[in-house]
């Protein structure tokens, strides 16, 4: 029986292509001589992992039935593998051996020791050489950050997670690294079905609010202007009513900050927040200013408002305006050290709480941000939501416990927020406290009643530090320098002209001119990401490249189709860019 045959060459390998992972395996420092008193051949004749008790991990089920089901079947090309656990690698060998070289896998192993002694069996270097596989650390920032390169795999593929049961028998880091896997991954998921359906809405809004998103101001003026300030941030949970009941008492001395879709809510018990903020870009989010009952109520109340939000709905706001500057949009490359732009994420409460942390606001206090509901209550009194009739529980919803243990319900996209909002108030150190009222527990919050806040002097701020806020908020509402940018169009005409024409003839004997027409792709991608300021806009068409890069095994001239589709819509946006931002 040979043990460690192949680790060197396989930390070399590992070293060259998984860098933050061999850190942290050289971290770690296990002993290799401790493998031999740990590997055995079990009584099936198989390598097996012996543990504390004597026991291999594989006695029990062997890996011809622990595997048989992780090779995918389905939209296998570009498609890729997550695996937490490697073993001693029998599971990773079946998928690397049953999967085409565009199928990547993504192997995270928690304990060092197993990492070695998987490492130590099988000859991996050629496939992490070309890029199929890919050892990540147990670091979930590191998983968010290999994850995202998944994306194709997200859009035109398929993306499985295998969790090895075998070595749940080692302790409980196994499964808690699978849940961590899980949550990353449905994370991006929201994320990146929001950008393929939505970004070119969005952006598309934020070009034709370019003109007046320049007249009406900049928040990079707000920078450290909230030092001081106790940020009180209103969620439209089922718990605001009673809460507002609570605060209007003696609301303090605070900024009382809110989502554009809870004012409603607010204007029915008259509680006015100091500022209004909106990332929402639909048409329907003009419901939310017209269920004012009385839009006056409202006329000097400051809107943050994102600049991807529909013009029609911008218009409609009857107070004082300011832009906000998102991830995703033009802003992302050309305009990033000239305004504030904010990774607002996909929750407005989030963004609120990103933006307040930015411009130096001291504490936080967190109210009706349940993230979940009893029964079928969802909203406050007053959101739009509320007005929902339900008389079943969706199939969507998903049961969890609030502090108390009673069941309540939430969904992917509340709870993908507030791991958000958990991991910005871990990394942020600043005090933040919820008044709680039923709803989902927000780890790293401490949970306190409106009473308990006054007494213990919490709904207060620094002397003066409220009115220095609000006076730089109204500072920040003068009319900026607008930038002017060359029209692209003509150029980009004439190179995608060119390159349909060299597509046109490859395609004319396509089964022997596969790898030239792969090249011609790959260099049309190049192209369509060269420029930073169109590439948000151009989201939708470089990815659909992208899958006809990482997703075609081999082409035929319905491809040339899809190209040509792809390139017509491309002109179509750079000539509407043109118009935009190029007066």
């Amino acid at each position: 029986m040979k043990i460690n045959i192949f680790l060197q060459e396989n930390l070399e390998a590992l070293g060259k292509y998984s860098e933050s992972t061999a850190r942290w395996l050289a971290r770690q420092n296990p002993d290799p001589d401790a493998l031999y008193d740990r590997i055995f051949k079990n009584k099936r004749g198989l390598l097996d992992w012996k543990m504390d008790n004597g026991l291999g991990v594989m006695e029990i089920l062997p890996p011809q039935a622990l595997y048989k089901g992780w090779r995918p079947t389905e939209k296998v090309h570009g498609g890729a593998t997550v695996i937490v656990g490697a073993g001693l690698g029998y599971g990773l060998n079946h998928v690397l051996a049953g999967t085409p070289n565009s199928h990547k896998v993504f192997i995270v192993e928690p304990r060092a020791d197993i990492l070695l002694a998987c490492l130590g069996q099988t000859n991996y270097g050629p496939f992490m050489e070309i890029g199929k596989l890919r050892f990540l650390p147990p670091d979930p920032k590191a998983l968010e950050l290999a994850f995202r390169e998944l994306d194709v795999s997200f859009m035109f593929s398929k993306i499985n997670l295998r969790a090895d049961m075998s070595l749940k028998q080692l302790g409980p880091e196994y499964e808690r690294l699978n849940v961590v896997c899980r949550h990353k991954l449905e994370s991006l998921s929201v994320e990146l079905a929001t950008l393929r359906h939505k970004q070119e809405i969005m952006v598309g809004n934020e070009l034709h609010n370019f003109e007046q998103a320049m007249l009406d101001g900049s928040l990079l003026k707000m920078k450290n202007m909230a030092r001081g300030v106790t940020a009180v941030i209103l969620g439209a949970g089922p718990s605001l009513s009673q809460t507002l009941a609570e605060l209007k008492k003696d609301r303090g001395y605070a900024v009382y900050a809110t989502a554009l879709q809870t004012l409603p809510a607010l204007e029915r018990q008259d509680f006015k927040p100091d500022v209004v903020l909106a990332i929402d870009f639909r048409i329907d989010l003009k419901r939310s200013i017209e269920a004012l009952k009385d839009p006056n109520w409202a006329a000097d109340i400051p809107f943050i408002y994102s600049t991807k939000m529909d013009p029609r709905v911008l218009e409609l706001y009857p107070g004082p305006k300011i832009p906000l500057w998102t991830l995703g949009g033009v802003a992302t490359f050309i305009l990033s050290n000239q305004e504030l732009v904010l990774d607002a994420g996909g929750n407005v409460g989030v963004t609120l709480e990103r933006f307040f942390s930015w411009a130096g606001a001291s504490r936080f206090i967190l109210a009706g941000q349940d993230f979940a509901w009893p029964g079928l209550t969802t909203h406050a009194a007053g959101h739009h939501g509320a007005e929902i009739e339900r008389r079943e529980i969706p199939a969507a919803w998903r049961p969890i416990k609030n502090c108390d243990g009673e069941t309540i319900y939430s969904n992917v996209g509340y709870l993908s927020a507030k791991r958000d909002l958990e991991k910005d108030i871990e990394e942020s150190g600043l005090p933040f406290y919820n008044l709680y009222g039923g709803g989902a527990p927000i780890q790293g919050s401490q949970n306190i009643s409106v009473e308990e806040a006054r007494k213990q002097g919490l709904l207060t701020s620094a002397p003066g530090a409220v009115d220095v806020f609000s006076d730089a908020l109204k500072r920040a509402m003068t009319p900026r320098t607008r930038p002017l940018f060359m029209r692209r169009a003509p150029e980009w005409s004439t190179s995608l002209r060119h390159a349909e024409k060299r597509l046109e003839k490859l395609f004319r004997k396509y089964a022997g001119n596969q790898g030239e027409i792969r090249k011609m792709f790959a260099n049309v991608q190049v192209f369509l990401k060269q420029d930073p300021l169109y590439l948000p806009y151009l989201y939708n068409e470089i990815m659909d490249v992208a899958g006809l890069l990482q997703t075609r095994p081999k082409y035929n001239p319905k491809d040339l189709m899809r190209f040509k589709a792809i390139k017509k819509r491309v002109l179509g946006k750079v000539r509407e860019m043109d118009g935009c931002l190029g007066r």
